[in-house]
């Protein structure tokens, strides 16, 4: 083959070609955007409504009715999944996922604005929310303290909150779990009554002194002012001498009919951190950074952060992305170095020379894969890392196959020069055929459509890239390298490694495959059985798309019947709490009342405020293992399932896009109560299921 004649007698221009190669690769390796998981968008948005002391069928009847009827007139759309609960409305909007989401979601807040005027005009707030894997919150802490004030802890927080919006490669910086503060104006209607103050002139009289107003511009000279009228409310003691009633004799001030105090809104969300009352600090970083280098530019500014805290307030972060992609690429490079270790123990048969040869292969044909992966657009995360570490056993393939063949020429007597051109040229088309036959086995992968190929198609990119530079490498540097280092002088018979492997497949595999070629049909019985067999381990083994997460985390869900308040929710949230204090390898536990836990992982997208919901995020300690983890669940689940007046839940990660339940059912009709008395039946009729 021409490719190899030219890279064989033109060793000059093979080094400086592939030196530049390995660069490239290399600066890749150190640059490329790195995650936990791949980043890619959706045209997948959620509206959310608040209206508070709304019941469900109000709210289906006020607000999903028409937003359903609006967006269902939308293009391209796919599906509508819309919850509601008691003052909240979560519409999921799926659109067909070949849909621009930029464009889609330009669209949707389109139709939602000109769909504002037809709803209450009470709505708290009307939001919408994009689903995006990079939302997930690289860091989530909490400011923890049982004494404290939530006016010190949110003040506290919003520092924290400023000093991290300044880092630019982060996004979604944002402060939570605490009531907000607000002016609560008590009125006493029997003062009101004795001044002859309508109610609706307190209202007016407040409103319109704590506005700003342009007053227009006036022109002084050569410059002009802009003049603003400006009654913004400075302290309590000016709403409380807010006038209400003039009547030139008799001035009816505010703090005349009311008291006026600084109050917290109503809670309806409490979260704490090991049992201790926290406020949450959460953050995202922004698609195609690296999480190691935004660690590091958050790391100081956390650690200045922690120095100017009282002592009564402590600072935990129960939660750091960056450890636990270090983590898990720290084991992916174990196993990569245990797969080269057994790479170079197969080569033995080939001597010290050859081996060289092909090891100098491997990092060459991983390093312009990396390359080419990273043009193409990929991250470094754990599927492609997985892509490359398949990618080992197979790259190795066409190297070993072409120096085997050159040390059997050079077993004949030929020259390294000669028997590095004709031996490659030999096999040429059987290398190619073999990779070609590897890379077709991936695409269907490779092509896998909607948000599950994009979630995984950088697994058999990477394979496919590396494959295709390992042919590469094996046509031209390995019969290059070949020709400079093996070794002129070789036995005919191999070496030590070589003889003993030789002895052994004549010893065994020549007489097994002597006797299958005598006796085919037994051959094929033996086959066909040892088939039949294998099918049935399949119930054992199991068989799902995605496989579980192996992270030493889990959820805990929990949920009371439609109506339950917020403390009572509280009260069962916290017996379940003094159940997983006791869990073994008890890392942290992160409790969520009235809300889901801040978003930690790219498919799990948390649940709005809810006043009979709450949800736990525990996790255990690193060295857990999978196998120990589930035992841990199903333990948990033994002890939770039968809880008297709450759904509980125990929840594992998986991989892969969202997924509810393993089954899903759905009931649909016109009234709640009848779909709310089969969903009873149903329930009882599958937990008597085997």
């Amino acid at each position: 083959m021409k490719l190899t004649d030219f890279s064989v007698k033109n060793y000059q221009f093979t080094l400086i070609l592939f030196a530049a190669l390995m660069a490239m690769g290399i600066g890749s390796l150190l640059n490329m955007p790195r995650g936990e998981d791949p980043d890619f968008t959706a045209p997948e948005f959620a509206v959310i409504v608040v209206y508070p002391g709304t019941g469900p069928a109000d709210m289906e009847k006020l607000i999903a009715d028409p937003l359903e009827k609006r967006l269902n007139a939308m293009d391209v759309i796919k599906k509508i999944k819309t919850r509601i609960d008691d003052g909240v409305i979560v519409a999921a909007v799926y659109f067909k996922y070949d849909s621009d989401p930029d464009t889609k979601y330009q669209d949707l807040v389109r139709e939602i604005t000109a769909l504002r005027p037809e709803l209450p005009q009470e709505i708290l707030s009307l939001n919408i929310l994009k689903f995006s894997p990079s939302d997930v919150n690289i860091i989530q802490a909490g400011l923890v303290s049982e004494v404290a004030s939530y006016t010190d802890l949110e003040a506290h927080s919003k520092r924290l909150k400023d000093g991290l919006e300044k880092i630019k490669s982060l996004k979604n910086v944002d402060y939570m779990a605490f009531p907000k503060q607000q002016v609560r104006v008590s009125i006493d209607l029997m003062r009101l009554a004795a001044n002859k103050v309508p109610l609706n002139n307190v209202f007016m009289a407040i409103q319109s002194e704590n506005a700003n107003v342009p007053g227009g511009s006036i022109e002084m000279a050569t410059q002009k002012l802009n003049v603003k009228t400006s009654g913004e409310y400075k302290s309590l003691d000016e709403i409380r001498n807010t006038v209400i009633k003039s009547t030139g004799l008799n001035i009816v001030r505010l703090k005349d009919v009311a008291d006026v105090q600084l109050d917290y809104e109503e809670e309806n969300y409490k979260a704490r951190l090991n049992g201790k009352r926290a406020i949450w600090v959460t953050a995202s970083r922004k698609i195609g950074t690296n999480v190691f280098e935004v660690d590091e530019k958050v790391r100081p500014v956390i650690e200045n952060f922690k120095k100017t805290l009282p002592a009564h307030i402590t600072f935990e972060q129960n939660f750091d992305n960056a450890d636990s992609v270090r983590t898990r690429l720290t084991h992916f490079g174990r196993d990569f170095m245990i797969a080269i270790a057994l790479v170079l123990i197969t080569l033995l048969p080939l001597g010290w020379r050859a081996s060289l040869v092909v090891m100098i292969s491997i990092p060459t044909s991983l390093l312009i894969g990396l390359f080419m992966l990273d043009k193409a657009g990929f991250s470094l995360n754990q599927l492609s890392i997985v892509g490359f570490v398949v990618a080992l056993g197979l790259l190795v393939d066409d190297s070993i196959v072409v120096v085997e063949n050159i040390e059997r020429y050079l077993r004949k007597g030929y020259s390294r020069f000669d028997a590095a051109i004709k031996a490659t040229n030999q096999i040429t088309l059987a290398v190619i055929g073999c990779t070609a036959t590897l890379v077709f086995s991936f695409l269907p992968l490779l092509f896998l459509p909607e948000a599950p190929g994009d979630f995984i198609r950088g697994l058999p990119m990477a394979v496919v890239l590396t494959i295709l530079a390992s042919l590469f490498v094996s046509l031209t540097l390995v019969p290059f390298l070949a020709s400079q280092l093996l070794s002129k002088h070789h036995s005919a018979e191999g070496n030590i490694f070589l003889r003993g492997l030789n002895w052994l497949i004549q010893g065994s595999y020549r007489r097994l495959l002597n006797g299958a070629m005598h006796y085919p049909k037994t051959t094929l019985l033996i086959s066909a059985l040892i088939f039949v067999a294998s099918l049935s381990l399949i119930p054992k083994v199991g068989f799902s798309v995605f496989p579980a997460s192996e992270k030493a985390m889990f959820l805990i869900n929990i949920e009371t019947p439609l109506g339950t308040n917020l403390d009572e929710t509280d009260r069962i949230t916290r017996d379940v709490e003094r159940i997983v204090a006791k869990v073994p390898h008890l890392q942290s536990y992160a409790t969520n009342v009235g809300k889901g836990n801040p978003r930690i992982y790219y498919n799990v997208i948390p649940r709005n405020e809810t006043p009979n919901y709450a949800q736990i995020f525990i996790q255990l300690d690193k060295k857990v293992r999978p196998e120990e983890k589930v035992k841990i669940i199903d333990g948990l689940r033994g002890q939770l399932t039968q809880y008297p007046n709450a759904v509980i839940e125990v929840k594992d990660f998986e991989q892969g896009p969202p997924v509810e339940a393993p089954i899903a059912i759905r009931l649909f009709g016109d009234n709640l109560d009848t779909l709310r008395s089969l969903s009873v039946k149903i329930e009882e009729l599958l937990k008597n299921t085997e």
